[in-house]
């Protein structure tokens, strides 16, 4: 399998690759921010591929992001969207920088990777987005993340329209919205509070999402949430 995983150098994205990378018939693109973690994440894996890439700056690299990809996969058989970016701050404290950072980071790059890489895909491969339970319609919402929550569920909204407008392609788009896992971000979201996942459980369920939900699903917002947040 040719796998993209963007967002993969911590917390559940890290976990995910290091699953994925399991498998020695898996060539994974891993990208992320932080060029160390980046590169202390390859190092430990010959089939993991690091690409320094950040989502608020995408669509000045959306050219040799796909360049750099197409160099190495001629296909791309699984797309896992798990770049995310949070501010946790009132709605009235928050700046338009700070929030076209969030939407930026967690709407228009993943929405631009998926625009960049579709010629690349094929009939049985699938787009995984990772939301979140905050921009699941309906969900329990919470102080302070008006904007990421805002974000997460463009991706949600997102998903269902590609799911029609790509109907014909045998591509299968598929989004999860995350409740509580023990993850750096989630401890700046809600601070003291002890998650009843860690990332490791969760990565396994998305690793075999990506593997497999597309034979069950396509077009679909699943929520994977034990209780609230």
């Amino acid at each position: 399998m040719n796998i993209i995983v963007n967002g993969g150098t911590r917390g559940i994205g890290k976990e995910v690759v290091i699953i994925l990378a399991q498998n020695p018939d898996n060539m994974i693109v891993v990208t992320g921010r932080n060029e160390k973690a980046l590169n202390d994440l390859s190092s430990k894996f010959d089939n993991v591929i690091p690409v320094h890439l950040d989502m608020l700056h995408f669509d000045k690299q959306v050219k040799s992001f796909v360049a750099t990809v197409s160099a190495h996969f001629t296909k791309v058989d699984i797309l896992i969207n798990n770049a995310g970016f949070l501010i946790a701050k009132d709605f009235l404290e928050m700046d338009n920088d700070e929030a076209r950072t969030i939407m930026e980071t967690n709407f228009f790059g993943p929405a631009s990777v998926i625009r960049g890489l579709i010629p690349m895909m094929v009939s049985g491969s699938h787009i995984v987005n990772i939301a979140s339970m905050g921009g699941f319609q309906g969900s329990a919402k919470y102080k302070g993340l008006s904007y990421y929550s805002a974000s997460k569920a463009a991706l949600v909204c997102l998903t269902e329209c590609l799911a029609n407008e790509i109907s014909g392609s045998g591509i299968s788009i598929n989004c999860l919205a995350l409740g509580a896992v023990q993850t750096e971000m989630f401890d700046e979201a809600f601070p003291g509070f002890k998650a009843p996942l860690d990332a490791k459980q969760m990565a396994e369920y998305i690793s075999w999402f990506a593997l497999n939900g597309q034979k069950f699903f396509n077009g679909k917002i699943l929520p994977v949430a034990i209780g609230n947040p």
